[in-house]
């Protein structure tokens, strides 16, 4: 299995000191977010700065250190209301999916946020109003991604615009592009009060979505009081992980890590690696 972890979640230091710490503890890929782990870089100066020596060196290092970008994180809002910083949003991305194929990241991972300070504060981010705006904004970069060969890859997560297995599908439909794709976090899919839909909500994930899925991120969660869900590292909780390691084995892909500290993210690996053994007996 190809087991990895965001690369913010290691022990602090140097980008390459943080892939030695991860490499150091099991991991063969990462979730890679340069604003987190990069030294000097701001997501805001991304298009000037993402320029193909930096991305040699970031490649160098992943090289060097016996480790894969699974996934360069873009996570910025593409449906936000004001239309210049949505543009300057898009040029990120661009810059990002240019940067992908130079430093060998499999996808550009994002998600579907709304502003809470927007218009759709009255209206829920699944609202009809923000899935056009996103669908809108999401073209031009899309766009792009085939232009230079790179994936987009968008995870839902319940209370964003792509909430649902069922709104990533229709984004697909809609957008029918080989170059967008899936991140699947099963664990996000489960909203307040929805605790015991986790095994059903991955079903059907893995139903409508199973087959444009290229990474897999996980987790694991309990349910607090109030309903609500508390996500946290993998075997400390109550998610069952048999489905998606299926998945990950039928189509090989990658998995990273959220929610770990140093102390707890190697258990986290073996908790899933041991599942996967007796899975697979």
């Amino acid at each position: 299995m190809n087991i990895g972890i965001r690369l913010h979640d290691t022990a602090p230091g140097s980008f390459r000191e943080r892939l030695c710490f991860a490499r150091s503890q099991g991991f063969s890929c990462a979730h890679v977010a340069l604003g987190f782990t990069w030294e000097g870089f701001s997501m805001q100066d991304a298009p000037a700065l993402l320029t193909r020596e930096l991305c040699e060196k970031v490649r160098q290092d992943l090289k060097d250190t016996g480790m894969e970008c699974a996934v360069l994180g873009c996570y910025l809002n593409l449906a936000d209301p004001d239309p210049e910083r949505r543009a300057h949003t898009q040029e990120i991305y661009k810059a990002h999916l240019r940067a992908a194929p130079w430093i060998g990241a499999r996808v550009v991972g994002t998600e579907t946020y709304a502003n809470p300070a927007s218009r759709f504060a009255e209206a829920p981010a699944q609202s009809e109003e923000a899935f056009r705006l996103f669908m809108d904004s999401l073209r031009p970069v899309v766009r792009c991604a085939e232009e230079t060969g790179a994936i987009l890859a968008v995870e839902p997560v319940w209370h964003h615009i792509i909430s649902t297995a069922e709104r990533a599908q229709r984004m697909l439909e809609e957008l029918p592009s080989e170059n967008l794709q899936i991140i699947l976090d099963a664990v996000n899919l489960v909203g307040t009060g929805c605790g015991d839909q986790a095994e059903a909500l991955t079903e059907d994930a893995i139903r409508r979505l199973g087959d444009r899925v290229r990474v897999l991120h996980m987790k694991d969660y309990t349910v607090l009081k109030d309903g609500e869900i508390h996500s946290q590292a993998c075997g400390t909780g109550r998610m069952r992980f048999e489905r998606l390691l299926s998945l990950a084995k039928k189509h090989d892909l990658p998995m990273t890590l959220e929610d770990t500290v140093p102390d707890n993210a190697e258990a986290a690996r073996l908790h899933l690696e041991k599942i996967a053994a007796g899975w697979e007996r």
